[in-house]
């Protein structure tokens, strides 16, 4: 019989907290379980493994970045709504870097089709058509905008950055300010 208290939802809701504080790539569910002081078998009822315990994490993170950006997109077009989304991703980051990892997990095609990821695809893609980008330029430019908002926060995070001037804040800025001008003068192929 399940602990009364425990649900699924609940558990995710704790190893993702869990991946906040230790790092995504710590979060098992023994050490939820730990977290609970209950025995790792009394989870089994809710989560099928640990693979299961970071998949769930990684829906979640991507449901709630969806809801940020959707509300942070609200209204705003061309650069402003570029920046606000990029803002979304790094600040989230910032405050949830389990979290943040954990929405990188590479999903199987069913999941993925089904979680908030399409959002992020299609908010990114609204974003681009405000640059009049058409396929397949917009992919291109879907996935470099990922690779840049993935790529600086991911570096910023492990204090790549932490060493030189200036700051991180005006790098932000300013890669921000060469990927509006990159999409308002799309090259050729």
């Amino acid at each position: 019989m399940a602990r009364a208290g425990l649900t699924t939802e609940r558990l995710t809701e704790a190893g993702a907290e869990l991946a906040d504080e230790v790092g995504f790539e710590r979060v098992t569910v023994s050490e939820l379980a730990r977290r609970f002081d209950v025995k790792v078998a009394s989870l089994y009822s809710h989560l099928r493994s640990s693979q299961d315990l970071r998949t769930r994490i990684a829906l979640l993170a991507l449901e709630e970045l969806a809801d940020r950006a959707a509300d942070a997109l609200a209204g705003r077009a061309g650069k402003d709504a570029l920046t606000a989304l990029a803002n979304v991703y790094r600040d989230y980051a910032r405050e949830h870097p389990g979290r943040y990892a954990a929405a990188q997990l590479r999903l199987d095609p069913e999941t993925a089709a089904a979680s908030a990821g399409v959002r992020h695809a299609q908010m990114t893609r609204a974003i681009l058509r405000g640059y009049d980008l058409t396929e397949p330029d917009q992919t291109h430019a879907v996935r470099l905008l990922g690779s840049v908002f993935h790529g600086y926060v991911t570096l910023e995070l492990g204090g790549g950055f932490s060493h030189s001037a200036p700051d991180t804040q005006e790098t932000w800025s300013r890669t921000l300010d060469a990927l509006d001008a990159l999409l308002r003068n799309w090259p050729a192929p």
